[in-house]
């Protein structure tokens, strides 16, 4: 007895965008006898019409067209629910001036007419292949919980996870997940300096906290936000782990590395005093060693 038949394997689904209908026929036919699932749109505005009700896996891309190029079709999908789909443009001009506006428009890459289709259902299969990885890294990070946001170049938001959105909805007057006006700009200009870049709330909404954790892939920017703290470091480690103002601020310079004789030096105490404090400390937060005390601290100033 055979036992339930397997499900059939799920195709990925292209986007062909083109004015011309010879073109859509022949490249809708080919993609159908390679497995794929072809949508088309004669034009910039079909295709975000489009794709606002049903985000394929892949775009393709006329760059000259009628009415809205293809250069600022690709800009608007990469602003809405395609944020993330690689797109290939389709272009008979191959000077560098249009291969780079292309790529700057957020493009992943370029083919020209007339079309090479074993060329192109190459490239098709790359760019798929890299964004299934991509996707499944982001569905990891939001199942982590991370809250995490990826700009690329220019300060767009390229994708953030579940955590990062709400964080971005609760500190918006909007409601929504966009960054407030001008960050996007003091992000990209600080992400080389040290310590986190600071997001004011206003209206009594939280303020934000953005820092740099680095690049992830090409053009992909990644920064992890937080909810701002405005308590110094000594009191966060006070409230957390019921210190005496003394033990937070040994606790804290133990954390930052320093050995008993210097932490005697910076707070003015004696060595054998700092031991004392010290034991205690253990005692509070339930460890035996300098080691774990430093742990346990430097996460609680991360989680703040």
């Amino acid at each position: 007895m055979s036992g339930p038949a397997a499900p059939p394997p799920v195709r990925d689904t292209v986007l062909v965008v083109d004015d011309t209908p010879d073109t859509l026929g022949f490249l809708t036919e080919a993609l159908e006898r390679a497995g794929l699932t072809a949508l088309v749109a004669t034009g910039g505005a079909q295709a975000l019409a489009l794709v606002g009700r049903v985000v394929p896996d892949l775009i393709l891309l006329d760059a000259m067209m009628p009415g809205m190029d293809g250069f600022e079709c690709c800009r608007r999908l990469k602003a809405g629910p395609a944020a993330h789909v690689p797109v290939i443009f389709m272009t008979a001009l191959s000077d560098t001036e249009h291969v780079v506006a292309g790529l700057g428009a957020g493009g992943v890459d370029y083919v020209t007419k007339p079309i090479r289709l074993d060329e192109l259902l190459a490239r098709i299969r790359v760019h798929l292949g890299n964004a299934r990885a991509a996707q499944s890294a982001r569905a990891a990070l939001d199942t982590s919980g991370s809250s995490l946001v990826a700009l690329d170049g220019s300060g767009a938001v390229l994708w953030s996870t579940p955590q990062a959105a709400a964080l971005l909805r609760a500190a918006s007057p909007d409601g929504d997940a966009a960054l407030p006006d001008g960050l996007a700009a003091r992000l990209l200009a600080a992400r080389d300096a040290p310590g986190p870049v600071l997001a004011p709330g206003d209206g009594g909404r939280a303020s934000l906290s953005f820092a740099f954790v680095g690049a992830v892939g090409a053009g992909e920017l990644l920064f992890r936000l937080s909810p701002h703290d405005p308590r110094g470091d000594e009191e966060v480690l006070k409230e957390r782990f019921a210190l005496t103002a003394r033990e937070a601020e040994v606790l804290l310079w133990l954390a930052r590395g320093k050995s008993n004789r210097d932490i005697a030096a910076i707070l003015e105490l004696a060595p054998r005093t700092v031991n004392k404090h010290l034991e205690t400390v253990f005692a509070k937060l339930g460890v035996e060693n300098r080691a774990s005390a430093a742990v346990l601290a430097v996460r609680a100033l991360g989680e703040r």
